[in-house]
């Protein structure tokens, strides 16, 4: 898998970004430092002059590449949301068996990111905690509504598309498989969540991972399991 994923680029809605930062070194750079200095202090308070003070650049040329932080955090999600669609496709390869192809999927979707050391600028397990602790910010946004008819989160979307077509052909008689597959994804986000700040609100710690309860969950939902 690492062969085949080493050769592929993932695409971003351009619309999303002024210049593509995977086309330069420099681009490369802000993404790779801004995943390190959002996970470090925050969303809230990252800036372009603090990522500029740190790879060296002016504010300005951050700006070529991203009109707003805002704009590089839709970045930063997507990609991450594309590598990890691409981590499920090639899961489920040669796989005829609809429950295993589901059960290699939640595996995919919920499990603790490690790195797979494809793309030298981007830290997949650093970049699992920023989705993890800033994703909403992407999307609770009063522009959510003109974003999303933009294509902003088309990659997610497709992704819980993805995990709903392997629901139904476990189980086509389940009524609410989008909404099943939207909530192991956004709901794996939280249980790593409350696993690193609110341990008394979750039961998964490190014996019991968030795959083994959104298997479950899963499992105990459909009737063809």
């Amino acid at each position: 898998m690492n062969n085949l994923l080493s050769n592929l680029k993932i695409d971003i809605n351009y619309k999303i970004y002024l210049k593509d930062p995977q086309s330069s070194d420099l681009g490369k750079r802000i993404i790779e430092h801004s995943i390190k200095l959002i996970n470090e202090i925050g969303f809230d308070s990252f800036t372009f002059k603090k990522l500029g003070a740190i790879i060296g650049s002016n504010e300005s040329s951050i700006y070529r590449y991203f009109d707003s932080k805002h704009k590089l955090l839709l970045y930063l999600t997507s990609w991450y949301w594309a590598w990890l669609e691409y981590q499920l496709v090639f899961s489920i390869i040669n796989i005829s068996d609809a429950n295993v192809k589901l059960e290699r999927a939640i595996n995919v979707l919920t499990r603790t990111i490690e790195s797979d050391s494809i793309f030298s600028h981007i830290d997949e397990v650093i970049l699992s905690r920023v989705v993890i602790n800033e994703y909403s910010k992407s999307y609770l946004t009063k522009e959510v509504d003109d974003e999303n008819k933009d294509g902003y989160f088309s990659i997610y979307k497709r992704l819980v598309s993805r995990l709903h077509d392997l629901i139904i052909e476990v189980d086509s008689s389940y009524k609410f498989p989008h909404s099943l597959a939207s909530t192991v994804i956004e709901g794996a986000l939280h249980q790593h969540f409350l696993i690193d700040h609110f341990k008394s609100l979750t039961d998964c710690d490190e014996h019991t991972q968030p795959s083994d309860y959104f298997k479950h969950l899963v499992s105990n939902a459909l009737k063809n399991n």
